[in-house]
């Protein structure tokens, strides 16, 4: 089915593509309408993988939603899933969790007179509450980041013993003495000023920025809620640093960078507030992993399927399937240093590397320059069988993928076939 999704993926999916016959479509979605196939044992499996690779790692559980069909009549479905960062390096890790979010058009009680495990909000706690199984694998920290969409208190009053929070804040709260907080942020003294390259995005180009910092710890007051018992619940406050990085003279016509980052990290020095915009702007691992999802790679939304369930599994394979390529992606060129078995299974090092020296050429560009066992060395070999000649820029996503998907096929092939070697 994978190998099927991604040779016709930038042309728009369907099962009859897929399947090649009326035959293979019906294998096809009985697959993907098994009641043995869910999104959930899909992320058993890839979280028992990622607590193998955390072990001394301090490590950044980041999360966001994404839509995978909106038909613009308040019918929608998300994804909302949970990915683990090295902070050191920004590789990443694995899948922690997913989540599925359905809109339409019923009739909802409205937000402050339900509790929170009955609001969509409630996700974000949920991946706070897993990020804890992290520290007990062996991570020696564990901080969870998100944009503004996760700024509630709870958030930061209801995580677990061990794990830090970081966020974009989003509303102007009033704090201890009537002060509100974005004018308590602007009232303190700069620190410094540090110079930051901004990506490319659908309104900006790249561009380096230079940023001042101010810090300050701030004492958040619980919010009333509708109910006395679920005010009761929550801690009467909680002490958090408020980080503001605004930028110093963008170009004209530009957007100025500004943000206001509450952490419950201290950060009262110019380095540590340099640290937690840094730790922040790692949150765009998981903006590239959407885009291999999507245009830059797989194309899920092109998949004309309307039923919940095929869908949803579908989805999640690819999440997973992305991740990998955005694994392979982020060691091409070696330096992160990761293990083949971030991606492959350990006992197919052997056959892949055979496969590898099968596709070197004469020149040294056309000899795979990475060491054995490495994650690089894989990826070179994927870049190689999609057609990659390694002579012009760096093999991209819509290569990894197709390379990937041959070099499973052949690995497949050997082991049906009963071979244990080549050449």
């Amino acid at each position: 089915m994978l190998q099927k999704l991604v040779c016709i993926g930038q042309n728009g999916i369907s099962l009859r593509a897929m399947g090649g016959d009326r035959a293979g479509e019906l294998r096809l979605e009985r697959f993907l309408n098994n009641p043995a196939v869910t999104p959930a044992e899909m992320v058993v499996t890839a979280r028992s993988r990622l607590k193998d690779r955390v072990a001394g790692r301090e490590v950044l559980v980041i999360q966001d939603t994404t839509s995978l069909r909106d038909d613009g009549d308040k019918h929608s479905l998300y994804l909302h899933p949970a990915i683990a960062v090295d902070a050191a390096d920004g590789a990443l890790l694995g899948l922690l969790a997913a989540d599925f979010l359905r809109h339409d058009d019923a009739p909802k009680v409205h937000r402050h007179k339900r509790a929170l495990q009955d609001k969509e909000s409630r996700r974000w706690v949920d991946v706070i509450q897993q990020a804890a199984d992290l520290r007990e694998a062996g991570a020696s920290s564990v901080m969870m980041i998100a944009d503004r969409e996760a700024d509630f208190y709870e958030a930061f009053a209801c995580r677990p013993e061990g794990v830090e929070v970081l966020v974009r804040a989003r509303h102007n709260r009033v704090l201890a003495g009537k002060i509100k907080l974005f004018q308590h942020a602007e009232a303190q003294t700069e620190l410094g000023r540090v110079t930051v390259e901004l990506p490319s995005g659908p309104t900006r180009r790249a561009r380096s920025a230079t940023i001042a910092l101010r810090t300050c710890r701030v004492g958040i007051p619980r919010p009333k809620r509708n109910r006395a018992e679920w005010t009761a619940a929550l801690p009467p406050s909680v002490e958090l640093t408020l980080v503001e990085a605004r930028e110093v003279d963008p170009p004209k016509g530009a957007t100025a960078l500004h943000w206001r980052l509450l952490s419950t990290r201290a950060a009262e020095t110019l380095d540590c507030a340099c640290t937690i915009v840094a730790l922040y702007r790692r949150r765009w691992v998981i903006e590239q992993l959407f885009r291999t999802m999507k245009t830059q790679g797989f194309d899920i939304e092109a998949v004309p399927i309307r039923h919940d369930k095929p869908l949803k599994n579908l989805a999640c394979a690819t999440l997973i399937a992305a991740i990998q390529i955005q694994q392979m992606l982020h060691d091409r060129d070696g330096q992160a240093g990761r293990p083949m078995t971030d991606v492959f299974d350990a006992a197919d090092q052997p056959t892949i590397e055979a496969i590898g020296k099968t596709l070197e050429g004469r020149t040294a560009r056309q000899r795979n320059p990475h060491p054995s066992g490495s994650l690089a060395h894989a990826t070179w070999i994927c870049a190689r069988l999609a057609g990659w000649n390694g002579y012009y820029d760096k093999a991209g996503p819509i290569v990894l993928i197709r390379g990937h998907v041959r070099l499973q096929t052949m690995l497949e092939g050997i082991k049906r076939s009963g071979l244990v070697r080549i050449g």
